[in-house]
């Protein structure tokens, strides 16, 4: 039998077009030699990234152009947003920690020593970290409270944010107080502390009650000082039971209508002297009488 009886042994596999290998026979790449060449790519990318930014930091320390700073401001506002976000809580404003992580990202550009073999990244991110949290423990809170105070009391809120997704529950102080290595009773004081973190309207409504109910400025205790004014009165209309009836005419004349001794000597037909003096010896016994008083209920008459 001769070769041309068997073409398919002595002949190499076209596919399409004569000539053509088919793709049994192609060369396939295979998937680390592709990831080694993205991570080449990527890697190549990264350093020119790095070596146009400390060109421009060269620059900018040369110059001290505004425009230069203002241009690596822009080229890593990415990463203050990123960090922003990172940080961001209910209640508070993003606007606000992003303006807070934009003025950590100039501080790290100003301070940016380039004779440090690092990445600015590397640099900016504490920074700009540092300058939130500092935010945070100086400016959120409505009430003065320590600085060590306000520190645990971060701690205690991420402990509690940490556990309750580890234990999908709310966990005790006994929990928060063994993650963060304190007693219980520091763990409360925390706890209590961070109610002064936001203020509230006095003017809110109570919990559970509807906009027409209670506020919380209903619920809270004020000094009624018509209480002090009635033991007051109560303890003159006693101690004026000792004098006679035109003394105490002539004293209520004087103090609870306030009129002059001349205009008080014309009502009852006496002269300024005789009133003068009705208004001294009244106000003697008066005296001498409370004092008689708080002397026979065994008091010291000279107290307050």
């Amino acid at each position: 039998m001769t070769a041309l009886d068997h073409p398919a042994r002595d002949r190499p596999r076209t596919s399409g077009a004569a000539g053509v290998p088919s793709s049994d026979d192609s060369p396939r790449p295979r998937a680390a030699d592709a990831a080694a060449t993205t991570q080449r790519g990527l890697s190549r990318t990264r350093n020119g990234r790095v070596e146009q930014d400390r060109a421009l930091f060269a620059r900018y320390r040369d110059k001290r152009d505004p425009v230069d700073r203002d241009v690596l401001v822009e080229r890593f506002l990415p990463l203050a947003r990123r960090l922003a976000h990172r940080y961001e809580r209910p209640g508070e404003p993003f606007d606000d920690l992003f303006q807070v992580a934009c003025l950590g990202l100039v501080n790290a550009i100003d301070r940016f020593d380039l004779s440090r073999d690092v990445a600015f990244s590397s640099y900016a991110v504490p920074t700009i970290v540092g300058e939130i949290k500092r935010y945070f423990r100086d400016r959120t809170w409505s009430v003065r409270v320590p600085r060590d105070l306000k520190e645990l009391t971060l701690r205690v809120d991420r402990a509690v944010t940490e556990l309750a997704l580890d234990l999908h529950r709310q966990p005790t102080v006994a929990e928060v107080a063994a993650k963060i290595g304190k007693e219980e009773e520091v763990v409360l004081e925390a706890l209590q502390a961070s109610d002064a973190w936001k203020a509230t309207s006095l003017q809110a409504p109570r919990a559970g009650d509807d906009d027409h109910g209670d506020t919380l400025g209903d619920s809270i205790g004020t000094e009624e000082r018509g209480f002090a004014a009635a033991e007051d009165r109560a303890t003159v209309e006693r101690l004026m039971r000792s004098i006679t009836p035109r003394e105490r005419e002539v004293l209520r004349l004087r103090f609870e209508h306030d009129l002059t001794q001349a205009e008080i000597g014309k009502l009852i037909g006496v002269s300024q002297m005789q009133v003068s003096r009705i208004i001294r010896q009244s106000i003697g016994r008066l005296r001498r009488y409370a004092s008689a008083r708080e002397a026979a209920q065994g008091r010291d008459p000279d107290a307050p």
